[in-house]
């Protein structure tokens, strides 16, 4: 709708009038589904890295907890018992799903929502009339600078989340922030009474393999299968927010435990193959270093193109070098070119290859067939970019239907299967 809208009205007027279309329309769904975050503890989640992991944490806890929840994020939407994917492309979907979501929440007797909230989603006003109970900020590094005109404004648009707190009408509000991160007194600042810092300083005893991560947390030994400091942190955000509700560190621990794998989040897809492959998201260079770090002890083969033709390319650079850095051999491949020239993102990127000579195989498929043909036993094969992203996005708005995990599951079948024969 909002596309034919833009070839319609001329450019500068529909600027002009974008944000008062996207405010009317949040307030429209707020009232016709009656303001339904009232009637219901919810939790935001926000920062550049680490809001999925940390709503799945959240939610995990909750549950083990006794809690019903709702759940809206990047990965998928449930209630209660009921879950099913994003295929939206995004992260918080538009103003009348969310008011529509929320509503069925709280007549499906939910105790709590837990969502993520994004920079994208404030500037279209989606977070618009949802009153927050707490609201947890997990970091923030450059993202969406094209679309948000400055990093100051990107961090403008993350801080609206907290003064939206602060205008919650609900009682016993509270933030937990990552404090080890450089915008956090920005986030302490905000005119409520419960304030809570996390911060690598919270645990001791800390082991991290390449298989699970353990940590003490109050005398407690914290156990998880996923890996990487970056989990950490998002597990702390979690465990704090856990205490503020009275949730006992026994209960933290069992709910932990039990979450095996976030999906498209250092994703490990094993098929009886003498090598790990990991499907992660790695959207931005400091994740992107994060993954290939925890990987530090093996070979590391990387799969990576650009996400986003048309917009944040000056990462191209940095992920490029970042890769060169880390990686023993990179293949480059098609992304989410946009309306950009696939071919050109990724010759954008090769030329900042200095240590290696990167492959460059533009069909995505190919591309991840073709690692997996290199990677050796002990290897580690680490596809980045999509994550859990449902689609490629071509010119002219144009969805590709996607998956890494599933392309990666496929092609390690017929690649054992034939090795057997």
């Amino acid at each position: 709708m909002l596309r034919i809208i833009k070839k319609i009205i001329p450019k500068k007027l529909f600027e002009i009038a974008q944000p008062a279309y996207h405010y009317l329309l949040a307030l429209t769904g707020a009232i016709v589904y009656r303001f339904p975050s009232r009637k219901i503890k919810v939790v935001a989640v926000t920062g550049t890295k680490g809001k999925t992991s940390t709503v799945e944490f959240v939610n995990t806890i909750l549950e083990e907890a006794g809690k019903k929840t709702a759940l809206l994020g990047t990965l998928r939407f449930k209630i209660g018992d009921e879950s099913k994917p994003n295929l939206y492309k995004m992260t918080m979907p538009g103003r009348m799903f969310v008011q529509s979501f929320l509503r069925k929440a709280v007549n499906a007797g939910c105790e709590y929502v837990v969502m993520e909230i994004s920079s994208e989603a404030v500037k279209q006003s989606r977070n618009k009339f949802i009153d927050l109970n707490a609201l947890i900020f997990t970091n923030l590094a450059p993202e969406h600078i094209e679309s948000h005109g400055s990093y100051e404004k990107y961090v403008e648009a993350k801080l609206s989340i907290a003064k939206q707190l602060e205008k919650s009408n609900k009682n016993d509000k509270v933030i937990i922030v990552n404090s080890d991160d450089k915008e956090a007194e920005k986030f302490l600042q905000i005119n409520i009474q419960n304030k809570v810092k996390y911060s690598l300083d919270d645990v001791k005893n800390i082991i991290m393999t390449e298989d699970y991560t353990k940590f003490t947390y109050k005398g407690v030994e914290i156990e998880t299968k996923l890996v990487g400091k970056f989990n950490i942190y998002n597990i702390l955000g979690a465990i704090k927010y856990a205490e503020s509700e009275d949730i006992d560190l026994s209960i933290i621990k069992n709910a932990l435990l039990k979450l095996k794998e976030i999906k498209g989040r250092a994703q490990i897809i094993d098929e009886g193959q003498d090598y790990k492959v990991v499907v992660d998201y790695a959207h931005t260079p400091d994740s992107l270093k994060a993954i290939y770090e925890t990987f530090s002890n093996s070979k590391k083969i990387g799969v990576l193109g650009n996400c986003g033709g048309g917009r944040d390319k000056w990462k191209r650079k940095e992920m490029a070098e970042i890769a060169d850095k880390y990686c023993e051999e990179i293949i480059l491949t098609d992304e989410d070119p946009y309306d950009d020239e696939p071919r050109e993102i990724v010759e954008d990127m090769a030329k900042h290859f200095k240590i290696h000579k990167p492959q460059i195989v533009m069909d995505r498929r190919e591309a991840i067939a073709i690692t997996f043909k290199k990677a050796k036993k002990g290897d580690v094969v680490i596809i980045t970019g999509k994550g859990t992203d449902p689609y490629i996005m071509r010119k002219n708005g144009i969805k590709e239907k996607w998956s890494d995990a599933e392309v990666a599951r496929e092609e390690l079948v017929e690649l054992v299967k034939s090795k057997k024969l």
